[in-house]
């Protein structure tokens, strides 16, 4: 087991890039991009940024992130020893709320501007093995990426930040279902129209156990504002998940997963639990073909991440394909001529789910 534990370690720590929150300079303005990012975190504020200790309430917030005009797709520029706004990611202006009220309120003025019909909140779950400055550029470089309007909700629960914290980060993930769910709740008394849910990795245990418990609960009125799931990369047994979904009941739709075979980090996953089938990687989707699911699997993607963990937000192909999750059933479905701006691939039926299996250009 130890030297599993330290291949594991040397593997994520190699291909994590990491830097630290980092406030523009004194008297240099921010550039002209500039993507506010919405948090609420059950870490304890025993630092700052936060830390990984946990805490029992919800504490809200909103950091605005300067995006360097130099920007690449998929890439985090973070800050270097000289902050320049032209070249790395910094902070650009913090805000911390008193109470639920003040931060709906500021989700709404976000919201204001777009018409009926169009007024989302997004909702971004992080995965095992994440910092909170990690999960706030990582939200800020998707949803710029993305160009997602309405507003960017950080949901960050206390991972300990650590490739060795596997065991206290699952831990952390139970714990912090129930705030998750009271996450939820105060969104929907916010004017949004819909609530959009996405989440990486053991994120992705947290959401579901979230909409377990919001349906057990018989909270239909906050079940039914959530328009849509993501789950990237999601590190839950099948087994786990089947049982989940069978006490929501009928699913948000659309609710898509996207996976890869040679997902590194689930095969690690996998190796330390003794657990095969990681919903991320399974090899076949009729495990899970009685669910109403569009299972997306991106293996020829593999190389854009060097663990093949996270490739749907760090390939610039890729998160065009993100970008118009809500469409790209049904193009596949439909002649060549719906598909414009979508990857080659080709979409697979079994029962109630489908399969889209997806091409680099020039593939075909």
């Amino acid at each position: 087991m130890r030297p599993l534990l330290l291949s594991l370690c040397l593997i994520l720590v190699g291909c994590s890039v990491r830097g630290d929150l980092a406030r523009l300079p004194d008297g240099t303005q921010p550039s002209a991009t500039v993507r506010s990012v919405f948090f609420a975190t059950n870490r304890d504020i025993d630092d700052l940024p936060f830390g990984s200790d946990r805490k029992e309430r919800l504490i809200f917030g909103r950091a605005d992130v300067s995006i360097p005009p130099s920007h690449m797709p998929g890439q985090i520029e973070w800050p270097k020893r000289k902050p320049d706004p032209q070249k790395h990611f910094l902070l650009s202006a913090t805000e911390a709320y008193t109470d639920p009220v003040q931060f709906r309120a500021k989700i709404n003025a976000s919201l204001s501007s777009l018409p009926r019909g169009q007024r989302e909140v997004v909702v971004f779950v992080h995965g095992f093995n994440t910092r909170f400055d990690d999960s706030i550029y990582r939200i800020a470089q998707i949803s710029n990426d993305l160009d997602v309007p309405g507003a960017t909700v950080s949901y960050s629960w206390p991972s300990a930040g650590s490739p060795l914290g596997y065991a206290y980060d699952r831990d952390s993930a139970l714990f912090s279902r129930d705030d998750l769910e009271l996450l939820l709740k105060e969104l929907t008394k916010t004017r949004a129209d819909n609530i959009i849910l996405v989440a990486h990795s053991l994120g992705s245990m947290i959401t579901m156990e979230a909409l377990r418990q919001l349906n057990l609960r018989k909270d239909r009125s906050t079940f039914n504002r959530i328009g849509g799931v993501v789950l990237m990369s999601p590190d839950i047994d099948v087994d786990v998940f089947r049982t989940q979904v069978k006490s929501i009941g009928k699913l948000p739709s659309p609710f898509i997963v996207f996976s890869s075979q040679n997902d590194r980090a689930l095969q690690l996953v996998e190796r330390l639990t003794g657990q095969a089938d990681r919903l991320g990687r399974i090899g076949n989707i009729e495990d899970i073909s009685d669910f109403d699911i569009v299972y997306v699997d991106v293996t020829a993607f593999d190389g854009s991440d060097r663990l093949n963990h996270f490739n749907a937000a760090k390939s610039p192909a890729l998160l065009k394909v993100l970008s118009q999750v809500r469409d790209f059933e049904e193009a596949f479905s439909s002649d060549d001529s719906n598909r414009a701006g979508l990857l080659p691939g080709t979409i697979l039926s079994v029962q109630n789910a489908s399969e889209v299996i997806l091409s680099p250009l020039g593939a075909r």
